[in-house]
Order: C-alpha cells, then sequence, then structure tokens
C-alpha cells in the first residue's frame, strides 16, 4: 500500500513523527536507511527560523532534497510561517508539516511560544489562516499534525482537517489524544475514524503505536491511511520497517546482533558526532545510548559509564563491550 501526497508517494504507509530532541538528522538518517515512508524533522520555530537563530537551522538539517523527509514548522503568525515555508522550499524541502498538535506549555501559552502548537486548535479561524498563508507561499505539498482536539469540550479535529483539505492541506496526521491529556491514558484511535469521514485527503493515525499489533489495531480502529511512529522507534530505529514488513508485505530489515549491532550503535554515535561537534555531540547521543542499553537488556553494566563517559574514544570502546555479544528485537 502506498499513500499519494500531491505529486509524492509514501511507501510504506509508516511514518517517523517528529520529536523534539530527539529526530534530528543522524537519527532520521538511520531510520530512513531500514525503510521509513516518511521522517519528520524536529518542529522548528518560523520566526526563529527566518531569523536564523543560533541552532534552528540546525535542527531543521535534513539532507535536503532526500525525498522522503519533511520539515515541521511551528508558530502563530502568518508572515512568519510563510517566510520559514519559503526558506524551507528553497533549500529542497521535499514537504512542509503544520504543528497544531504540540502540547508543550511552553508552546502552547501565550507567555511562552506564542500560543502555537496544540493551542492552535482553540481558534480554528487562526489556524486557518496559517494553513492558507504556508500553502500560497510555497509549491511543495504542506501536510498538517494536529490532536483531536483542545479538550473533550473542543474535540474539533474532523472540523480543522476539513478546512485544512480546503485550504490545501495534502495529508493530516492525527494523535488519538486532546491537548489536556499530554500523554496520558491510551490513544483514542476509534476517534480518528471520524477524521477519515470528514476527507478525501490521506489520514495517517498517531498515538501508542509501538509494534505490529499496535499500528494494525490503529488502522483497524481509525480507517486511517497509514500509522506514524514515535516514542517506540527508541532503541529501535528498525522499527518502522518492521511494522511495514508485518503490515503491508515490504522486506523485512534485518534486526542487527552482535557485532553489526555495536558497529550500528558505533556508527549512530559517531553521526551525532559529526552532526553536533565532538562535544555536544557526546551529550545528545547519550539519551539515545541509554535506550540501545534498555532494549539490550543493560549488557556489561555500563550504563552509568558510557552515559557519563566526556572521552568519545572510550565510549566507542564501551559500545563494542557492551553490544558486541548482544542481540535486541523489535517489538
Amino acid at each position: 500500500m502506498t499513500v499519494c501526497v500531491a505529486n509524492l508517494t509514501l511507501k510504506p504507509p509508516v511514518l517517523l513523527a517528529p520529536l523534539a530532541g530527539i529526530t534530528d538528522l543522524p537519527f532520521r538518517q538511520l531510520v530512513s536507511r531500514f525503510g521509513a515512508g516518511l521522517v519528520v524533522s524536529e518542529m522548528v520555530a518560523s520566526q526563529e527560523m527566518v531569523q536564523a537563530k543560533p541552532g534552528v537551522r540546525e535542527k531543521a538539517e535534513l539532507g535536503f532534497g532526500q525525498g522522503n523527509t519533511a520539515v515541521q514548522l511551528a508558530g502563530r503568525e502568518a508572515h512568519w510561517m510563510a517566510e520559514a515555508a519559503r526558506v524551507v522550499e528553497d533549500n529542497g524541502a521535499q514537504i512542509i508539516d503544520i504543528n497544531m498538535g504540540c502540547p508543550a506549555k511552553k508552546v502552547t501559552s501565550a507567555s511562552g511560544a506564542g500560543a502555537s502548537g496544540s493551542a492552535l486548535m482553540r481558534d480554528l479561524d487562526h489556524a486557518l489562516s496559517l494553513i492558507e498563508a504556508v500553502v500560497g507561499a510555497v509549491s511543495i505539498p504542506v501536510t498538517l499534525k494536529c490532536r483531536l482536539g483542545w479538550d473533550d469540550e473542543c474535540r474539533n479535529a474532523a472540523d480543522l482537517a476539513r478546512r485544512a483539505e480546503a485550504a490545501g492541506a495534502q495529508m493530516v496526521t492525527i494523535h488519538g489524544r486532546t491537548r489536556q491529556q499530554f500523554y496520558k491514558g491510551h490513544a483514542n484511535w476509534d476517534a480518528i475514524a471520524e477524521v477519515k469521514q470528514a476527507v478525501s485527503i490521506p489520514v495517517i493515525a498517531n498515538g501508542d503505536i509501538v509494534d505490529s499489533a499496535s499500528a494494525r489495531a490503529a488502522l483497524a480502529a481509525s480507517g486511517a491511511d497509514g500509522v506514524m511512529v514515535g516514542r517506540g522507534a527508541q532503541g529501535q530505529p528498525w522499527l518502522l520497517a518492521r511494522i511495514a514488513a508485518d503490515i503491508y508485505g515490504t522486506p523485512a530489515p534485518k534486526v542487527p546482533k552482535g557485532r553489526e549491532l555495536a558497529e550500528m550503535v558505533a556508527g549512530h554515535f559517531e553521526a551525532m558526532l559529526a552532526f553536533y561537534g565532538a562535544r555536544l555531540g557526546n551529550k545528545m547521543a547519550r539519551k539515545h545510548l541509554g535506550w540501545y542499553l534498555d532494549r539490550a537488556g543493560d549488557p556489561a553494566g555500563l550504563r552509568r559509564r558510557l552515559q557519563t563517559e566526556n572521552n568519545n574514544d572510550e565510549v566507542l570502546r564501551m559500545i563494542a563491550d557492551a553490544f558486541a555479544t548482544s542481540s535486541m528485537e523489535a517489538a
């Protein structure tokens, strides 16, 4: 099965969610190598992108021109959203995704990033003005990611999706929770079905999809055209490919074990050093190393040393010791 977004084909329809501080370029490239229909950048603040504040453009670095990558933009002002969209299109981005789902207080509060993210679901007229501005500014496909609504009294995802489609959005991804739920409870995949019935563009189900069984359940409950995987991919970048193989019959990924596993983890670590620089890359990689250890059962009991060591050569030596005789299986 494939999902068509304007003139682009997403095959398989198993997508990597944008995760702040996690889905940077090294991780997205690793997931893509195993197999994913689309990978999405960390959320990038539109005004900061245009004004080139330190660290913002780096978050959006995609290996511009890669066909299975989207840049996710956030903001509240149509001018800055349109200008940021032009910047990323000019740099070769293939898809722009608009964030209307982030629940973080610093994003949704008026005193934070300007009441953006899921706060926009409280004012659909304003939300639509942003979608229209971005669609009107670029020629590449524009997609939308949102939640079911702000809270149980304001569950308006179907209305937003319907209006977004009319404004030119080419796909919508729904996290099956309201903003007020944050990540508590279980994602309501059944509620995504209302969105699917409201629009003709592809609908992607997101939330609590951590393995092939949950992906099947989400698709069955929602009727969605595909799934988006977030936290489940932490420590197992092959998970999206495994889900695609189990559900859509694509080639099954080879889950690395032993020496191959050690080489993969080391390669991810070295890619982060190259991307961020030696010092920052070491710190940014620690959470990923922890997730790999979680999946492998913390072999050799090296967790504390591995996540506190500043000498990168020593980290690489410990990676070899920790993973060379270990195996991991995707969930």
